[in-house]
């Protein structure tokens, strides 16, 4: 049975699949990787399906023992990987030899990086998903971020290595954006024109209030706040949700699945992982798209996710 033993945990350290949608009805968030097309890349990169389990880290990276080797890929943000004081390349899949060590530094980019590994992460489903919910403490490795010491199973695979990278000219592409475009909220029309309008043209920045559950941003306050109470309602991922005190929310994978702010918009899904890579200070603006400019611009990523892994 090969495993991972964790020698250092870094800042955050999850583990981490496409999450367990399906259960906002019980109170309970899909939870699963910020940055889902990191995520789907790193296992394509090692042989795995798309949605299988990995190692989520944030901001600062952990250290990592393979006792029995394996074969690996680092995705997302540029951590400063190294292997036995050798630095390696991330966006491609790397053999471990028996007894390496992979080290981890403070992120360089964005705010996530992911540690893909051939067979997956072997941890015990909740609500058929491996994800860690940090808010419950349910899923994951014992419903927690890891700690040193900690001794991960790698899942079985008959897969044998292969050399494969991510075509340069899709990361171009797939790369996280500062402009998030978004579809109008269920209440949007409850804002005035002046305040959508100031929405869409502000420049706000990301406070140090951002986790998984949520990116609460700085910057001019809204004005013509609405005055009519509504009825707390579901709320979808990525939902921007303006205070009391005129400011935006992003309600993000860990979000609480009922609220009573007005929703002004809704971050696109192929915008999500975007999110995901925000750290606090960065800069962010809002652009407007229609229903049907998300659905295109979802099937251009999913093309462009499908086809980016390459032999190598």
């Amino acid at each position: 049975m090969k495993v991972i033993e964790v020698e250092s945990a870094g800042l955050l350290t999850t583990v981490q699949d496409l999450g367990r949608p399906g259960y906002g009805a019980m109170a309970v968030s899909a939870s699963g990787a910020a940055d889902a097309v990191s995520l789907r890349i790193g296992n394509r990169l090692v042989g795995n399906r798309e949605g299988a389990a990995a190692l989520e880290m944030t901001l600062l990276g952990g250290t990592f023992r393979f006792p029995h080797g394996g074969v690996v890929a680092l995705t997302g943000s540029d951590f400063e990987a190294q292997v036995d004081g050798e630095a390696i390349e991330a966006w491609t899949a790397r053999q471990m030899r028996p007894g390496e060590v992979l080290r981890m530094g403070p992120t360089r980019s964005g705010a996530r990086c992911y540690l893909c590994v051939q067979g997956g992460i072997a941890v015990k489903p909740f609500l058929g998903s491996a994800s860690t919910h940090l808010l419950t403490g349910l899923g994951g490795y014992a419903g927690r971020a890891l700690r040193k010491g900690d001794l991960l199973r790698i899942g079985e695979s008959a897969e044998p290595f292969r050399k494969r990278k991510t075509s340069r000219a899709a990361l171009e592409k797939l790369a996280p954006r500062k402009t998030l475009r978004v579809t109008p909220g269920p209440q949007k029309e409850w804002f005035s024109a002046a305040a959508q309008k100031q929405f869409l043209q502000s420049a706000y920045r990301v406070s140090e209030e951002a986790n998984r559950m949520g990116l609460r941003l700085e910057g001019a306050a809204l004005p013509d706040l609405p005055r009519a109470e509504m009825i707390t309602e579901g709320i979808p991922l990525g939902a921007v949700q303006i205070t009391a005190a005129g400011l935006p929310i992003i309600l993000f994978v860990e979000q609480q699945t009922t609220g009573g702010y007005a929703k002004i918009a809704n971050v696109i899904t192929a915008d999500l992982h975007s999110v995901g890579q925000l750290r606090p200070r960065d800069e962010i603006r809002f652009a407007a798209v229609d229903f049907e400019e998300a659905r295109r611009i979802l099937a251009e990523q999913e093309g462009l996710i499908k086809d980016c892994v390459v032999d190598g």
